[in-house]
């Protein structure tokens, strides 16, 4: 078990990367007006994966094999979980897409207790519950059930299997190197899945920044970051904590994308931080 100093540590990483995240909605809302969805998410996850890969060839060598298939896995889970998400956004509304996306919170705690057997508390599943409503408050302008809706949220299930797949596996030492296997599995599955189209790449300066921001920084980087904090933390804590996206989203776009602050934002983000808080200051 971490230390204290150490899972604060970890969960700052962990916030860190999910701000990153979040920095990128408003970014993706202009590009997808010029690139395809699934052709933005090929570029960015193989770039991601050949610098981490050039950058750190001795991360990947010192993987063990066992590592290694554990990386195809998760990388596996969320390059479908991706391509689910995009493709149940062309049949449901996006706010509607973000809250079904975000029951990986709910869904994270149950695989948590039937796969690794883990003992949910009370305390935590009322902070799941707060973190759900807040989530519920900020996406939500109406729910219906169809088919985009499904397929969404069998995307959430497979981040939340993702989530609690590096809770299991992932190890400090191993972070790195796991994370350049899972970027390049991603990129390979998001590139055999637009490949019959052929792939659309930018043509503007400032589209390519913008891809190579969200490739390094939230891409490569952030889950570097998440690999490594699940060594240290527990998935359904660290699902709670991954919950704040939207939050980040929803200030970077009054900040930079020059939306307005609605009561909404105010009191789902307010929601889901308390929730946030209950699990990092619960015993």
């Amino acid at each position: 078990m971490a230390s204290r100093r150490t899972s604060l540590l970890a969960t700052a990483a962990l916030l860190g990367t999910t701000a990153a995240w979040g920095s990128t909605f408003f970014m993706i809302k202009d590009l997808l007006d010029r690139v395809p969805t699934l052709d933005f998410l090929a570029v960015r996850f193989l770039i991601a994966g050949v610098v981490m890969a050039a950058v750190a060839p001795g991360a990947l060598r010192r993987l063990s094999k066992e590592s290694r298939r554990h990386a195809l896995v998760l990388g596996l889970l969320y390059g479908v979980a991706q391509i689910l998400q995009t493709a149940g956004l062309a049949h449901t509304a996006a706010s509607v897409s973000g809250f079904i996306t975000g029951m990986y919170v709910v869904a994270t705690p149950l695989f948590a207790a039937v796969i690794l057997r883990t003992r949910v508390t009370g305390l935590t599943w009322a902070a799941v519950a707060l973190a759900t409503a807040g989530l519920g408050v900020l996406t939500l302008d109406g729910l219906s059930v169809g088919y985009g809706e499904a397929i969404t949220l069998v995307a959430s299930l497979l981040y939340a299997l993702h989530i609690v797949g590096l809770g299991a596996w992932s190890n400090p030492t191993e972070a790195l190197g796991m994370s350049v296997v899972q970027l390049l599995v991603i990129a390979v599955v998001c590139l055999v899945a637009t490949a019959p189209d052929g792939v659309v790449l930018p043509d503007r300066g400032q589209d390519w920044l913008a891809i190579v921001y969200m490739a390094l920084v939230a891409g490569a980087l952030g889950l570097v970051a998440q690999t490594w904090a699940q060594a240290h933390l527990a998935p359904t804590r660290t699902a709670i904590v991954m919950s704040t996206e939207p939050v980040f989203a929803a200030f970077f776009a009054v900040l930079l994308g020059g939306e307005g602050v609605t009561g909404r934002m105010v009191v789902g983000g307010l929601f889901v931080l308390t929730a946030m808080l209950v699990v990092e200051l619960a015993p």
